[in-house]
Order: structure tokens, then C-alpha cells, then sequence
């Protein structure tokens, strides 16, 4: 019989022990995740369409902060796991270093145990198209639900240690769950934290909108358990019903028939109370007030651990990201200002729609935030720029290793998943005798070499940058060609390609759906029905820039898109019905399916450093929300010639980069 699930919570708790530490111990031996910046984004949104005026020399401190030199908030694209590592072992290349017992607040909304489909809504011209997750993002989801509640506890109890181990001595941890999991997140944190570094149980009740139900009273509330690293923590007391957020109301003064009160910034409006304020103002001071004066020190109630004055995010239109577990700002400015204080370092794992960094930002503290889902990573990206928040680095992991397929049962019955891939590509393997590596095969009657990259890891640069390699010595070398079948791509992949482009090497990207393909009809049904494709990277193109000199000496760069190719639209998670809609969109307005571009005009062929960007929903240029504007002047001290990038991220999370040669 099978055991129950708080029979299975000794086994989790020590599984999940075992594989910390394994991963505190690699990291101790000098194994390190790495982090790769995609961008160095230094807020500055169009506003006013065609014209965008001078774009500011980027100051010296951003250009060190890449050194060492000042701190940079993170925007990371990642496995949360995975982006903890890298964060306990330090980021050498931007000068962070280890973050072990140097964070100050953690805040984590994760995944409820609600089994959620988790597509995302993709508004287009003229359609709607739901987005199914992206293959890294499927493999995450699956570790996480295959023994339901089992894998979810498996799943937070490993994160959970690691984030004990980046808080600070004077740290706290806020982790927001509902009732599908709550009592068991409890017993674990009690595990980890302990049970005297247990805070608070804060009830969010979030009113409006009930429904009746047929079987249970409506469910209106989550759970937000705090628990401290040690006895001495960071805690302010916090008040609400402040009104104009002061602490205090000013005199408010008869009018001139002695009978109506007149207010200002005032409370009450009991006549009586009001007279026994003046009364006593004029006792203490001798006086009558003026209008400057205080009479009433308003504080407002101290806020206990039954939180009803946050309402939810349906109820505030001017908040609404379209991301569907968005938190309000005011749950997260309450949590921030009672746990940390200005210069603190916030973090949160599970960064959804990034209110946690938002609000951080607005409160004077550094931030940290991350989250496996590209749509989660648009959205935060599009949010800060909105918000014009200081300069951050937007980065990426830099390598998946763990192979989550591999631990997966239901993947384990398609075997060797890169002979599976290589067959269905035309490839034949090598055998053991000849290449260890069963990443890599070659066509039949052919010179042309394949190498089949990992489900679970990103295509970058690197990828490529080995499979040349292996094109001019495995084996002897002498191979014609090498074409790397890949699953998601890192933002650099477009520019090794360029690098490469004399090194025949071609860059292909698997059916993202293949994996449902294949448990759904075999590989042998599969290879039979010949309907696998490979597609090459989609890819952007931009027209000549064009460069003319104004009357202060300036060059006035002019930049416009010309056209976005995306892969076929088989090779994006989608079904069938919206695979057509997406298909007639790129064929009548293709540059709608840009989400986001930016640009860089003066790429220093290392970092790319976003000093302009433009995405959809930006409609202080125009009144087109689900369009970007593809053309911009930026003005710019003269240069004889300089390289200008611009980079697109299209509304699935593709990303393109296009370096232009231009001389003035």
C-alpha cells in the first residue's frame, strides 16, 4: 500500500538535505553556475515616436559596475535553483560576489500545487493565440507535478535551504501559499528555519468577487508565513489608515460664522473631539493654532497579522501587468517596509510579474529577481523600463546542467533522447568504439557532422563554438559541415553564427513539441510519417543605418526594422487552430510579433548595453498597444565609425540581434 504523504515528508526532508548540500558542496569545490548578461538596460522608453532626441553618454559607474565597481540589480532568466547557485558562488564577470549571508529579505509567491495549465495569452492584430510552455519550462513544470504533491514538497523543500543559506544573520523569509499546500510548506519551514524562528502567519483576505460554491464556504484567503534566520531580525511596526501617508493631521480652523469646521488633512469630523483637540493645543502651547500647526497626531492602527486593506490586483485597474498571478503593490510595500530598510537587498525567486523588484526599487532597496517563464521575463523587463527604474542587468543561466529528462519516468521509455532526435533528423550515431559522446552523429553518405544539444540547456555560443571544434578534430576532422540541433537558445547564438558563418556550421531548432510527439506516437511512427521538422533561428532585419551631421557636431543615427522572420510556426508550442492564426500574422504584418527591441549604438562587441528601447504596451508614443514603433534618430557624439546593435525579442521570447558596421 502506498504510504501516506506525511508518512513520504522524512524521506522528502532527507532527499531534499542530501541534494543541498551536494550542491553547496560542488560549489565549495569551485563549480559554478554561470550567469551570462543579455542586457545592460539602462531605462530610457520612447515617448515621442519617430524623433527620440539625445541619448545620454552611459555613465562611468554602469561601465564599472560591470568591474566590480557598483552594485547592478538582476533581472536573471532561469531556474531558480540554479540562479541560486550561481548567486552563492558569485558572478566573477560583473563583480558580484558570493552572496552567502548577504541577503536581507526574501520574498517567494511560488506555484500553488494547483496542477494550472500555465499557457500564456498571446494578443496579436485581428487574434488571440494561447502559448503552450517554452521546452525548459515544461521539464521544470513536470519535475515539479509528476507525484503530484509529493514532487511539489521535493520541489520547494531543496530551494528553501538554499535560500537559508544566501539570508543574513538579521534576515527574514516571506513564502506566500493557499490552501493546496500550506500545512505541509509549514512543517518544512519549521524543518529548515526552525520552529523559534517562526514569525508570523499573515492572512491576506482579498474581498470582492464571491461566488457561491456548492460544497465549501468561498475560499478568499493565502497564507504568508515569515520566519527569521536567527532571533535578531529586522522588524518595523507598520500603520495603516495614514492618511496622505503622514503621520499626523494639521490644524483645521472654524470658518468666520464660528459654526461650520473646516478641514484639512483631517481625520475626524466629530465636532466634539474636534474642539477637545483645539482645547488642549491651546493649553499646551498658550495659543490659539495657526494653520501650520499640528493639533491631532494621527498614527493610524498598528497592522496585525490579518491583512484585508491590499486588495487583490482585479480590483486595480492601474496595476493590471495581464500576468495572472500578479500580487498587489501595497502587499509587497507592507512586507518590505516592516522586514528591511533603505539599501537592504530584496530577492525574490519566483518573480511572476515583478512587484517584488518594483516596489524594492521605489522604497530605496536593491533587488534581485528571477523566474523560469520568458512571458514572466518580458513582462518584468517591460515593467521596470516602464517605471524607469535605476540601470539593471538582465542575464540568463548560463548552462543547464542538470538534464531534467533524465529523472523524468514518463521521458525515460523514449531512451536515449539525442539518438532519438538524431534519428529523426536522417542521422546516424557513432558508435561507442568511435565517439564517446552520444550528443553526436552525422548524415549517411555525407562529411556533414551533427551534434544534438540538450533539452534542458541553453544553445549559446559556446555550443557553437564546440561543435567547430569538433568539426575540425573529431575523427580525424575533415568533416564538410556541422549542424547543431538545438531546443532554446541564449541571446548570443545569433552572433556566433555570424562569427562561424565560414566555419559551415548551421544552427537548427528541434520541434519543441516533439517530446508529445513522440509519447503520444513513437518514434518508429514518428520516422514513418516523416512530419519532424527542423527550422532554422528566426532572424531580424534591419535597413542601412543611416548617419547625417547636425549643426552641434552630433551624429543622427537613423535606425528602422525592415522585417522578422520567425521559424515556422510547427516548431512553436501551440495547437494546431493557433498555429493558422499565428501563420497568417506573419504573413500580412510579421513586425507585430515583435514584444520588445532596443538598441545599442555603441556595441562594444561584449556588452550589450540597452540605451533605447521601445516594446508593445508602450503608448506614450502612439495610441497602438499591440504594436512597437520600428523606426527611431538617436543623437550621438561624432564618431568616425561605430558598431550599433539592436536587439528584438519577439512575443514568444525569441530573441534576434542584428550588429551594424557605420561609418559617419
Amino acid at each position: 500500500m502506498a504510504k501516506s504523504l506525511i508518512e513520504e515528508l522524512p524521506r522528502i526532508a532527507s532527499e531534499g538535505r542530501q541534494e543541498a548540500q551536494r550542491i553547496i558542496e560542488r560549489l565549495s569545490s569551485g563549480t559554478r553556475i554561470g550567469l551570462q548578461t543579455n542586457e545592460l538596460v539602462l531605462p530610457r522608453k520612447d515617448v515621442s515616436g519617430f524623433f527620440r532626441g539625445q541619448v545620454p553618454n552611459i555613465p562611468n559607474a554602469f561601465n564599472a559596475a560591470l568591474d566590480g565597481g557598483t552594485w547592478m540589480n538582476r533581472l536573471v532568466y532561469g531556474d531558480n535553483l540554479l540562479t541560486m547557485q550561481a548567486l552563492l558562488a558569485g558572478d566573477p564577470q560583473t563583480g558580484l560576489p558570493s552572496l552567502r549571508g548577504k541577503v536581507d529579505l526574501i520574498y517567494i509567491d511560488p506555484p500553488f500545487d494547483s496542477k494550472a495549465d500555465y499557457r500564456t495569452k498571446v494578443v496579436l492584430p485581428g487574434v488571440d493565440i494561447q502559448q503552450k510552455p517554452t521546452v525548459v519550462e515544461q521539464f521544470a513544470y513536470a519535475d515539479t507535478w509528476e507525484e503530484g504533491t509529493i514532487s511539489y514538497l521535493k520541489m520547494i523543500y531543496k530551494r528553501l535551504i538554499l535560500m537559508k543559506e544566501l539570508l543574513s544573520d538579521t534576515g527574514t523569509v516571506y513564502v506566500h501559499i493557499d490552501w493546496h499546500i500550506d500545512s505541509y510548506v509549514k512543517i518544512m519551514l519549521d524543518d529548515i528555519f526552525g520552529k523559534d524562528n517562526f514569525r508570523d502567519q499573515i492572512i491576506w483576505y482579498y474581498p470582492g468577487g464571491i461566488k457561491a460554491v456548492p460544497h465549501y464556504f468561498p475560499r478568499k484567503h493565502d497564507c504568508i508565513y515569515c520566519y527569521s534566520k536567527t532571533n535578531n531580525y529586522v522588524f518595523n511596526n507598520q500603520r495603516k489608515g495614514i492618511e496622505d501617508n503622514s503621520l499626523y493631521s494639521r490644524w483645521i480652523k472654524y470658518s468666520e460664522d464660528g459654526e461650520t469646521i473646516t478641514y484639512k488633512n483631517f481625520p475626524r469630523t466629530d465636532k466634539v473631539k474636534f474642539d477637545m483637540y483645539v482645547k488642549r493645543f491651546i493649553s499646551q502651547n498658550k495659543r490659539e493654532p495657526k494653520d501650520e500647526d499640528v493639533i491631532y497626531r494621527f498614527e493610524g492602527a498598528l497592522v496585525d497579522d490579518v491583512w484585508d486593506d491590499c486588495p487583490a490586483v482585479f480590483r486595480l485597474l492601474n496595476e493590471k501587468t495581464g500576468y495572472s498571478t500578479q500580487k498587489p503593490a501595497s502587499l509587497l510595500e507592507r512586507i518590505i517596509k516592516a522586514s528591511s530598510n533603505e539599501g537592504d537587498l530584496v530577492c525574490d525567486f519566483f518573480g511572476g510579474s515583478g512587484t517584488t523588484a518594483a516596489v524594492a526599487e521605489k522604497l530605496g532597496r536593491r533587488w534581485i529577481t528571477c523566474d523560469i517563464g520568458k512571458p514572466a521575463s518580458l513582462v518584468m523587463r517591460k515593467r521596470f523600463i516602464d517605471q524607469e527604474v535605476n540601470p539593471f542587468l538582465y542575464q540568463s543561466i548560463g548552462d543547464y546542467q542538470k538534464e531534467a529528462f533524465h529523472n523524468n519516468k514518463k521521458l525515460r521509455r523514449v531512451g536515449d533522447l539525442s539518438q532519438v532526435v538524431l534519428g529523426l533528423f536522417g542521422a546516424l550515431p557513432f558508435s561507442p568504439e568511435q565517439v564517446s559522446d552520444r550528443n553526436f552523429g552525422y548524415v549517411k553518405g555525407t562529411r556533414n557532422l551533427v551534434m544534438v544539444d540538450s533539452p534542458n540547456r541553453l544553445t549559446t555560443a559556446a555550443t557553437v563554438r564546440r561543435a567547430v571544434e569538433a568539426k575540425a578534430s573529431l575523427l580525424g576532422g575533415d568533416w564538410d559541415k556541422v549542424i547543431v540541433l538545438g531546443w532554446n537558445f541564449a541571446f548570443d547564438i545569433s552572433q556566433a553564427i555570424e562569427k562561424y558563418k565560414n566555419s559551415n556550421v548551421e544552427v537548427l531548432v528541434i520541434p519543441p513539441d516533439l517530446l508529445d510527439k513522440l509519447s503520444k506516437k513513437g518514434f518508429k511512427k514518428l520516422i514513418a510519417d516523416k512530419t519532424v521538422r527542423f527550422s532554422s533561428l528566426q532572424y531580424l532585419v534591419v535597413n542601412p543605418v543611416e548617419v547625417t551631421v547636425n549643426g552641434n557636431g552630433e551624429d543622427e543615427l537613423s535606425i528602422s526594422l525592415s522585417n522578422y522572420v520567425l521559424l515556422s510556426p510547427d516548431n512553436i508550442p501551440l495547437d494546431d487552430k493557433d498555429k493558422e492564426k499565428l501563420q497568417q500574422v506573419m504573413e500580412q504584418d510579421p513586425l507585430s510579433l515583435i514584444e520588445y527591441w532596443s538598441i545599442d549604438p555603441d556595441y562594444d562587441g561584449d556588452t550589450f548595453r540597452s540605451t533605447w528601447q521601445d516594446y508593445r504596451e508602450n503608448v506614450d508614443n502612439d495610441s497602438d498597444p499591440l504594436h512597437c514603433v520600428y523606426s527611431t534618430r538617436l543623437h550621438m557624439p561624432h564618431k568616425a565609425e561605430r558598431k550599433v546593435c539592436v536587439k528584438a525579442v519577439d512575443v514568444f521570447g525569441f530573441e534576434s540581434q542584428v550588429i551594424l558596421d557605420v561609418k559617419c
